[in-house]
């Protein structure tokens, strides 16, 4: 992290944060102009009151034109205030439109990477990434590019009409400034590490919530409540020690800064008492230049913050650009579509590794027919379920081939393949929703008739009716309003009613009750007949029907037959019976 703050303002960075706005051409060019226009105007009403006061007030008495001058002097208010309204809402808006944009294009982004960035990268990270970084995004709009440009131009402005109206008085109204700006590098190099403490700290925040109230069952079970909260407690601690540093800085700066402010003026003061004669300062003058010292010294103290406001907005930026220039993204492959297994599903000497040369699949090879139900078995860990997740092009296999009907599996199109392939998984997700939209997914292609003939052909109907509201039962945040049984017998449903070419049902029965797991059987069966099926499994009363079944062992395929065959030998399956199925004497 410090790198990042060391960095400064990275040009490349702000030209790509600055492509955002061509989208929003007319707001960033509006939001110019204003900002512009209201540098400029910025002069003009110290200069009106100073006129006044040396032309209508100190010893002429013209009421008229006093009136008229006052009118001017409203008039340029009222102007600016308009401006500086509309300079607001158009600098928002655009910041909020760059930041609606750029969250979605984060999201989608997101949503087609790869599992294995989800399984190195927190939850909490991501959540981070996607909300409260892009949010900074905004105030570089509102509080950064343009407003910063406007501030700088403005004090050029005030600086030059200083020195036009009187170069002496100028310089001793900025006589201050050396020491404004040695206070403004200190504040703005404290509070850029506060800053990015505030952002760290808030990351940790996201992360550990996040997993903390997922795995809350789990800190409850081994009464680990205190042990987690002391450890809240720390993170939340550094989130508030660096608030409160931040705090500090601008508690110590904004006083400076107004202390130098008086300074300036009663230097003003004096001077002008001094030598009022053989300057021949007006009324107007002395108080041109105090209007001018208040204003001057304004932006420059807001520069400070705004400086940090766009810097921080930087290391955002970074951040997300990080994650949106990840590379750990499926392609879609080529553009075969893919509808069914017409001859067979091979694999030829895979091999696969969640981490560099650390094999988890070591040359498979093996062959599923069209229209066969196959079963893979074996210890945990031995590589059943990676092969799914291969099947399904959640990861990359490494060496070797995946072929469906001889064609290699990248070159089908990746949404019609999953879009065909029906999984049910052994932990099954589902969202906060009714149970009809965590079936269909919200997909309107898919009516309420479908879902219910589906329903009836599995043989789910009677479980749908017991629900309280039927299909429009509210599920709760994963389900966990249902038990693990009524969350796999609608994810059975949800995998049937799309229809799918391939079914593959992955530990399905391995935690749930006898009765549920009859209903899952007869669904099984019902929705495997003439579909290329895979059923992996620890109980055999799930596996009785399979033509084949594959043993795993430490990530290669040690034996292959049917279920009479592989109980003639004394293989390893046999030794998985004996020790894992015996006991529920299914035959």
């Amino acid at each position: 992290m410090k790198k990042e703050i060391n960095k400064g303002l990275n040009v490349s960075l702000i030209k790509r944060i600055l492509s955002y706005t061509m989208a929003y051409k007319s707001l960033f060019y509006t939001a110019i102009v204003l900002t512009l226009s209201l540098s400029a105007l910025a002069i003009v009403r110290p200069v009106l009151i100073s006129y006044t006061l040396n032309h209508y007030i100190v010893g002429v008495k013209d009421l008229s034109g006093l009136n008229k001058m006052c009118l001017f002097i409203l008039l340029s208010l009222v102007t600016e205030s308009v401006l500086q309204v509309f300079n607001i809402r158009i600098t928002n808006l655009l910041g909020q439109n760059i930041v609606r944009d750029l969250r979605n294009q984060i999201y989608k982004h997101v949503i087609h990477l790869k599992n294995s960035y989800f399984d190195n990268t927190p939850v909490g990270t991501i959540v981070t990434r996607t909300i409260s970084d892009i949010e900074s995004l905004s105030d570089m709009f509102s509080e950064g590019f343009i407003v910063i440009t406007g501030d700088l131009l403005m004090l050029v402005v005030f600086i030059s009409v200083m020195f036009y109206n009187n170069w002496l008085m100028a310089m001793l109204s900025l006589s201050t400034i050396p020491l404004l700006f040695i206070a403004t590098a200190l504040f703005k190099r404290g509070v850029k590490k506060s800053f990015t403490m505030v952002r760290n700290a808030v990351s940790e925040l996201n992360t550990f919530t996040q997993e903390h109230i997922m795995g809350m069952r789990i800190v409850q079970l081994f009464n680990k409540e205190k042990q987690e909260y002391e450890k809240f407690r720390e993170i939340n601690k550094k989130h508030r020690i660096a608030n409160i540093k931040s705090i500090l800085y601008y508690s110590v700066f904004f006083p400076i800064v107004d202390i130098l402010s008086s300074v300036s003026i009663a230097l003003i003061i004096w001077f002008a008492g001094m030598h009022n004669n053989s300057l021949h300062l007006g009324l107007g003058d002395i108080t041109f230049f105090i209007m001018m010292v208040n204003m001057m010294f304004r932006p420059i103290r807001m520069l400070a913050d705004r400086l940090n406001t766009l810097q921080m907005g930087m290391v955002s930026a970074e951040r997300v650009f990080k994650v949106l220039d990840t590379n750990e993204k499926i392609e879609s492959g080529g553009g075969i579509q893919f509808k069914n297994v017409s001859e067979s599903i091979e694999l030829k000497n895979v091999w696969f590794a969640y981490r560099e040369n650390n094999y988890v699949i070591k040359d498979v090879s093996l062959v599923i027919k069209a229209g066969e139900t196959v079963a893979f078995v074996g210890a945990t860990g031995a590589g059943k379920s990676t092969i799914i997740n291969l099947l399904s092009r959640f990861y990359e296999y490494d060496k070797g081939d995946i072929l469906l009907d001889g064609i290699a599996l990248r070159d089908y199109d990746l949404e019609s393949l999953r879009m065909n392939t029906g999984v049910v998984l052994q932990d099954v997700h589902l969202f906060n929703d009714s149970v009809y939209n965590n079936i269909t997914l919200n997909n309107p292609s898919i009516k309420k008739e479908d879902v219910e003939r589906a329903t009836r052909e599995i043989g789910l109907n009677d479980f749908i009716n017991e629900l309280p509201g039927g299909y429009s039962y509210q599920v709760t945040e994963r389900g966990q309003s249902l038990s693990a049984g009524q969350r796999q017998l609608i994810a059975f449903i949800r995998a049937y009613v799309y229809k799918p070419a391939v079914f593959i049902l992955d530990e399905a029965t391995a935690t749930i009750d006898t009765h549920t797991e009859q209903l899952i059987q007869s669904a099984s069966e019902k929705i495997s007949a003439g579909r290329t099926s895979i059923i992996i499994a620890h109980r055999l009363s799930t596996i009785k029907n399979a033509s084949r079944i594959f043993v795993f062992d430490n990530g290669k395929v040690v034996e292959t037959g049917t279920l009479r065959e592989l109980l003639a030998t004394n293989g390893k399956f046999k030794k998985l019976y004996e020790s894992q199925f015996l006991s529920e004497n299914v035959y």
